[in-house]
């Protein structure tokens, strides 16, 4: 019997993890599966893995490793996820990596691909440094590669307030990226290890991207 395929995507904010990730959903009916959605639901659900989330997160605690496993091992056992998942977000660290490939094995399921979706760092913060949004209805534009007709003013409603997030600074940005490479290299080591880590130039357009993305897939869960 076909086990359910489990992909994991690596990339840093702003790379295009969620866009691809909702391609990929459609495309192969894989089921995206993020650690704050999984929290969310189980607490929600009332599930006993829930129950302890909800107690910790209450506390103001940070939800054990071993309590996000109990979750991810129940929504794994669910009806939708019969094609497979794609991880986001999860694992973050190898000791994370190492307690999911056990949980795997109890499934008789395994990491059938470990994508790294890299990114220029100095381009990286121009794209996102460069992001505002219409306050009226939420269009997106962009300093560089997407204005308004007319500066300041929404093509899409004609409202005059734009707002840029806090967090899509420059400096920010900057700082995001440094703590995702210093987090996520070991991760990254450990799946090359394994002979499961593949890259892909994130750079690209969206549908380059999803063609390298989809290819790997086939493969992997051939």
């Amino acid at each position: 019997m076909t086990r359910p395929a489990v992909l994991i995507l690596l990339g840093p904010p702003g790379a295009g993890k969620g866009t691809q990730a909702r391609m990929l959903q459609d495309r192969f009916g894989l089921v995206q599966l993020s650690t704050g959605d999984l929290l969310r639901a189980a607490v929600a659900a009332g599930t006993p893995a829930g129950r302890e989330a909800k107690a910790v997160m209450t506390a103001g605690g940070l939800v054990s490793d071993d309590i996000v496993l109990a979750i991810l091992k129940d929504r794994l056992g669910e009806p939708d996820t019969a094609q497979g998942v794609i991880l986001d977000g999860f694992p973050r660290t190898t000791v994370q990596a190492e307690a999911l490939d056990k949980l795997l094995a109890q499934t008789g399921q395994r990491i059938n691909a470990a994508v790294s979706l890299d990114v220029d760092d100095a381009e990286m913060v121009n794209r996102i440094a460069g992001r505002y949004t219409c306050g009226g209805c939420g269009e997106g534009y962009h300093d560089r590669f997407k204005t308004p007709a007319v500066a300041g003013v929404c093509d899409k409603c004609g409202s005059t307030t734009m707002v840029r997030r806090a967090d899509d600074k420059a400096e920010t940005v900057g700082q995001r990226l440094a703590a995702y490479h210093a987090q996520t290299v070991p991760l990254i080591q450990y799946y090359e290890k394994q002979g499961n880590l593949q890259r892909i130039d994130a750079m690209g357009e969206i549908a380059q991207v999803a063609k390298e993305l989809n290819a790997i897939v086939k493969q992997s869960v051939a």
